[in-house]
C-alpha cells in the first residue's frame, strides 16, 4: 500500500511540474510575442484621458449624423469588429467607435463597471475627442443596456438607437452568465499566453471568419486579441451586469426611436432571446425590428443588409 501511495505522490508531483513548466514556457513566449506585436498596435484613432485612464476613440467620415458604435462584452477589438458595417456608412455619416476600458487600444484600468461609470466614461471620451451629439447609437449585445440607459438619462443626446442584437434588461433575468471561476481560469490562460496555442479561437472571430478585414487588419486583430482577452474590466462588467440591467429596467423603455436588428439566437444560451427583443421593440413607443437568419455578431454576418436598412431608417428620422 505504501509503495502505491508513493507512486501516486510522485505521479502527482510530475504532473504539477509539467504543468508549471508549460505555464512558464507559455508566459515567456507570450511576453516575447507581445513585444514583437507592439509595433502593430499604434492607435489609429485618438487617445483621450478619462477618469484617470486612456481610452481610444476612432472616427472616420463626415455627414449630418454621428453614429456611435458600442461593442458587446468581451469583444477584444471593437474598432475592427465593427469595420465591416461602419465602412459602408462612413461615406454618408460621421462614425465613431468608443473602446471602453480594457478593450482594443484603451487602457485596462481599475475603474468600476456600474452603469453610471460606464456611460459617463463613454460620454467623456466622445467629448474629449471633439465629437458632438446628438448621436445615433449602434450598440451590440451587452452595450444595449448602456445605450438604453443613455437614452433614459440624456434623451436630448440620443436621436435613435439602432440595436445590433442588443441586450435588453429582461434578458439578464435568466441569462446564464459564466462563473467567476471560469472567468478567472480563462483570464489566467490569456495572461500567460495559453491562448496562443489555440489560434483557432481568434480565427473563429466573426470579423476574421467572414473575411471583413484585410490581411494586415486581421494580423492586428490577433495581436489585440492576445493582449485584450478576459481583461479585468471585461470580467467586472459580467459581475455587475445583472445590477446594471435591473437599474435600466426600472427606468422603463426610453421614448427615443428604436430599430433592432435581431439574430436567430441560435448561438446564445438563452432560448427566448429573439422573442424578448421582439417584444421589447413592439412595446416601445417608436420601435421596430428586423429579424435576420444569422448569429449574434449580426453586424459581421449581414453588414450589407444592416447598412442598407440603417440608411433608409436614418434618412426617415
Amino acid at each position: 500500500m505504501g509503495q502505491i501511495l508513493k507512486k501516486i505522490r510522485w505521479a502527482f508531483i510530475a504532473i504539477i511540474s509539467i504543468l508549471l513548466l508549460v505555464i512558464v514556457v507559455s508566459f515567456i513566449n507570450h511576453r516575447i510575442q507581445l513585444k514583437r506585436e507592439a509595433e502593430l498596435l499604434t492607435p489609429p484613432g485618438m487617445m483621450v484621458t478619462v477618469n484617470h485612464h486612456q481610452m481610444h476613440v476612432y472616427a472616420e467620415g463626415s455627414g449630418p449624423r454621428t453614429l456611435v458604435f458600442m461593442s458587446g462584452g468581451g469583444t477584444s477589438s471593437p474598432m475592427l469588429d465593427f469595420k465591416g458595417l461602419y465602412s459602408k456608412l462612413s461615406d454618408r455619416y460621421r462614425i465613431v467607435v468608443v473602446e471602453k476600458a480594457g478593450y482594443g487600444y484603451s487602457e485596462t484600468a481599475a475603474v468600476g463597471r456600474d452603469i453610471d461609470t460606464i456611460l459617463e466614461e463613454t460620454r467623456s471620451a466622445l467629448s474629449s475627442a471633439g465629437e458632438q451629439g446628438p448621436y445615433i447609437l449602434f450598440p451590440h449585445s451587452m452595450s444595449g443596456i448602456e445605450a438604453l440607459y443613455w437614452a433614459q438619462k440624456y434623451p436630448e443626446e440620443v436621436t435613435s438607437i439602432i440595436g445590433l442584437d442588443p441586450a435588453i434588461p429582461q434578458a439578464y433575468e435568466e441569462y446564464p452568465l459564466p462563473s467567476p471561476f471560469m472567468m478567472g481560469l480563462t483570464g489566467f490562460g490569456a495572461r500567460v499566453g495559453i491562448t496562443r496555442f489555440f489560434p483557432g479561437i481568434v480565427d473563429s472571430s466573426p470579423a476574421i471568419q467572414e473575411k471583413l478585414l484585410s490581411a494586415q487588419e486581421a494580423k492586428v486583430y490577433r495581436a489585440i486579441f492576445y493582449q485584450k482577452t478576459q481583461t479585468s474590466n471585461m470580467k467586472e462588467e459580467v459581475r455587475t451586469i445583472v445590477a446594471n440591467a435591473k437599474k435600466v429596467a426600472e427606468g422603463g423603455i426610453p421614448e427615443v426611436p428604436l430599430y433592432f436588428f435581431i439574430s436567430d439566437g441560435a448561438d446564445l444560451p438563452l432560448a427566448d432571446w429573439k422573442q424578448l427583443l421582439m417584444n421589447y421593440s413592439e412595446a416601445a413607443a417608436h420601435g421596430k425590428y428586423r429579424t435576420l437568419d444569422c448569429g449574434h455578431y449580426i453586424h459581421d454576418y449581414e453588414p450589407e443588409i444592416i447598412a442598407e436598412e440603417s440608411i433608409k431608417y436614418i434618412e426617415g428620422l
